[in-house]
């Protein structure tokens, strides 16, 4: 109440200031208080469920031979259901031999991989523990531009680190370390700290609405997390099903442009296509007549521009469904159905 008396004090009295707004020292001292505030109650919200993540990978082909040893790393996670459940990034995790989450109050537990999905960069592990301090996820899809954000990471074994910033930009695309391309990425300026991914990004009212996955070297402030809305959907396929099925069609293909006169002759969407150089013995493209130099510019009604388009409109509903795919060959559109079968492993 006392800031709140301030700040309309200040309104009311105070001289208009160089910029023609009215303002005191006791009005800007008043608007950061309230800045801090809301830091702290987010980071006393979250941090209790912010968990170091420890990781022992095997060691690489032949390091025995060559003296080495098991591989250790490290990174972030966070409990998001009072029984154990935690998600962190597929990057920090995946293929390891060991895993161990240490909380901020020194509880120390082995961990069981869930499920892993490169192609999000999410993934889930469980520690065997109950009535565990969970934090609230929020909505991602209310976030703006310039909305106060919060990073919170348990890098190294020290207590928990902590960085605010605002949402730079919504919708960005950043490449997973398989290569596919991962949408709707939020970008903030609170920096990320080695050791901070698979971390919270939180909002004013303590909310996790990401999941803290990358930054950029050596930009200042370039840094990215995946929605809660992706992580919420994800993580619960691989609670499920222990991955995230996808459709596949067994050919692997290359962006090429179109002549657009010939774009214009055959009426396609765009003068660009996928060129197919490469299909998999017995595979649903092999079976349905595709050949290698074939041009995919079309699935059912969906232009394909770009091997991403492609791989955006493989999701698991295809899996078992047909499927037309319109091709360019040797200057003449064909259309061939075939079915889609699921994705025999990480690509």
């Amino acid at each position: 109440m006392r800031t709140e008396h301030v700040l309309n004090e200040s309104r009311e009295f105070s001289p208009a200031g160089p910029y023609g707004r009215t303002g005191t020292a006791d009005d800007e001292a008043a608007l950061h208080d309230a800045y801090s505030q809301a830091v702290m109650r987010a980071v006393e919200a979250v941090s209790p469920s912010v968990a170091l993540i420890e990781v022992e990978q095997p060691a690489p082909e032949g390091g025995r031979r060559r003296g080495g040893g098991p591989q250790h790393g490290s990174g972030s996670g966070f409990v998001f259901t009072p029984d154990g459940l935690m998600l962190t990034n597929s990057h920090v995790v995946s293929g390891a031999r060991k895993i161990h989450a240490t909380l901020p109050d020194g509880q120390r537990f082995r961990a069981d991989l869930v499920g892993d999905d490169p192609d999000t960069d999410l993934a889930v592990v469980r520690i065997e523990a109950q009535q565990l301090p969970s934090v609230s996820l929020g909505d991602s899809g209310t976030l703006r531009p310039g909305q106060l954000v919060v990073a919170i990471g348990n890098p190294y074994g020290f207590q928990y680190t902590v960085t605010a910033g605002v949402v730079s930009a919504l919708g960005r695309s950043l490449r997973s370390r398989n290569g596919r391309l991962m949408d709707g990425i939020i970008q903030t300026d609170a920096a990320l700290n080695p050791g901070n991914s698979g971390g919270p990004l939180v909002n004013a009212r303590g909310e996790v609405i990401g999941v803290n996955t990358a930054m950029i070297l050596p930009a200042q402030n370039l840094c990215f997390a995946i929605p809660i809305q992706t992580a919420r959907r994800v993580a619960g396929l691989l609670i499920r099903d222990g991955r995230v099925r996808r459709a596949w069609l067994g050919m692997g293909c290359q962006n090429v442009p179109l002549p657009k006169r010939i774009a214009a002759a055959l009426k396609l969407a765009a003068p660009r296509g996928v060129q197919v150089v490469s299909i998999e013995p017995e595979s649903p493209a092999a079976k349905s007549g595709v050949r290698e130099k074939d041009i995919l510019v079309a699935l059912d009604d969906l232009a394909i521009g770009t091997v991403d388009d492609l791989h955006r409109e493989l999701g698991e509903e295809r899996i078992g469904a047909r499927v037309t795919l319109t091709v360019v060959r040797e200057f003449e559109k064909l259309s061939i159905e075939t079915v889609p079968s699921e994705s025999p492993g990480r690509s």
